[in-house]
């Protein structure tokens, strides 16, 4: 039994397909660490180069659309073991078929992230739909939230356009690293340490702006005045929008 040991970066998961093809060795599995594995499991790690991955994100562009190569990179954003052995054996499948496997689900591999690609995206519409931001002191617009996938890299473009006149920071609380947008570009910020604690969704009236403070309170009057007691409805409301969300919502919060 062979498994492969790589890095979980992307570049890694494409450096184990050229060192499969170079070895002529095909792993049952890929792995991220070496730690309750079977017996009599051998397993060979993968340095991760960026020119083999180069070449074989260059040679799937020639066998996949567009699409399906963009398919594979947001299925691997699921963060799933399960996944990257798939996204292996998909991608090896396509390198020795003639044909292009894109949409041949009666494949397993295939049809497995067919319907994570739809749970990712799904995650991405979601986040932004339902991200909340609150104007801090400085003036910088802040978003704590926590998907269940990685999908910060796919809401990127569309915050920008939309807030494109504010500096913010979207804060994935469980990957602990955000997206900071200055006015004029995009970078990645992690927090050793963040002085609130953000269970709850919301920050401390302390590291709010007094602005955002009495919007918060005249959101909630309104929110408040204009529901209809007797047409509530919390189970409508959870098919709608996930319950996690709601500790982001000004209008859910005390």
């Amino acid at each position: 039994m062979l498994y492969f040991l790589y890095d979980n970066t992307f570049e890694g998961l494409l450096t184990t397909v050229f060192d499969a093809f170079d070895r002529k060795q095909f792993p049952e599995k890929l792995i991220t660490e070496a730690t309750n594995l079977p017996l009599f499991t051998e397993v060979h790690t993968i340095v991760t180069q960026t020119d083999k991955a180069e070449r074989v994100l260059k040679g799937l562009y020639k066998k996949l659309s567009k699409p399906a190569v963009h398919m594979l990179m947001v299925c691997f954003l699921s963060e799933d073991e399960t996944v990257a052995t798939a996204l292996f054996n998909y991608i090896r499948k396509a390198f020795l078929s003639d044909r292009s496997i894109e949409t041949n689900f009666g494949d397993q591999d295939v049809l497995l992230l067919s319907k994570m690609y739809r749970k990712v995206q799904r995650e991405s519409e979601r986040v932004r739909q339902f991200v909340r931001f609150q104007k801090l002191a400085d003036g910088t617009f802040f978003a704590p939230f926590e998907p269940l996938y990685n999908v910060l890299p796919l809401v990127s473009d569309f915050f920008e356009d939309r807030f494109a006149d504010q500096p913010w920071i979207i804060y994935d609380l469980k990957r602990k690293y955000g997206l900071y947008y200055n006015l004029e570009k995009t970078e990645i910020v992690r927090f050793e340490q963040l002085n609130a604690d953000l269970e709850n969704g919301c920050l401390p009236s302390e590291l709010l702006n007094t602005d955002e403070i009495d919007f918060q309170d005249l959101w909630r009057s309104y929110f408040k005045a204009i529901a209809i007691k007797q047409r509530i409805n919390p189970k409508l409301q959870r098919q709608h929008m996930p319950k996690r969300f709601w500790k982001y919502l000004t209008e859910k919060s005390q």
